[in-house]
């Protein structure tokens, strides 16, 4: 028995749940959320609870049960407490700014870089080296906040960049002088 497929998912107070043959809708407070399981496993609404049940004992079966229980599971908090990636940026002259819902990066290009926001993600900038990327889909927020460190990775020599919150960027030395 998987041992993450077989643990139930408790559905908190304000979220909906609907079951359609094979896929399932999640509605709560902070948007709406579904998870087509193509039939693989099995899910029921008992007692405030998910339940995820497979069909057969082979290995597909058994990777699909802890998949899709995961993926019911993201969703259901997503749609309660929804999901954050805190992004930071170190470099000199570099800073992010949020106009309007637009985030406008300055990361030593000639021009800014600005980023529209995915639908269900908002951006936040408490300090000009900070990000805060929030929304209800994992996989958005998570896709988002890469393609945000992707414009300029941290580098390793002098650790300039985006990268995320408590991150560890392994330094090199550098070159050494000629004798």
């Amino acid at each position: 028995m998987s041992r993450i497929g077989k643990l139930p998912i408790a559905v908190p107070k304000g979220v909906d749940i609907k079951v359609d043959k094979a896929v399932v809708n999640v509605k709560g407070p902070k948007g709406t959320l579904s998870v087509d399981t193509l039939g693989r496993v099995d899910v029921k609404v008992e007692d405030g609870n998910i339940l995820v049940a497979r069909y057969s004992d082979d290995r597909q079966s058994r990777a699909f049960h802890g998949l899709y229980q995961r993926l019911i599971s993201n969703c259901v908090k997503g749609v309660s407490e929804g999901f954050k990636k805190e992004l930071e940026i170190q470099g000199v002259g570099y800073r992010a700014a949020v106009q309007g819902k637009k985030l406008v990066l300055s990361l030593g290009y000639s021009h800014p870089i600005e980023v529209d926001p995915p639908a269900g993600v908002t951006f936040s900038s408490p300090k000009q080296t900070e990000i805060v990327i929030e929304g209800a889909d994992k996989q958005v927020v998570g896709q988002v906040a890469a393609n945000i460190r992707g414009y300029r990775p941290p580098e390793p020599y002098k650790g300039k960049g985006v990268r995320y919150k408590g991150e560890y960027v392994r330094r090199k030395v550098g070159k050494s002088g000629g004798k």
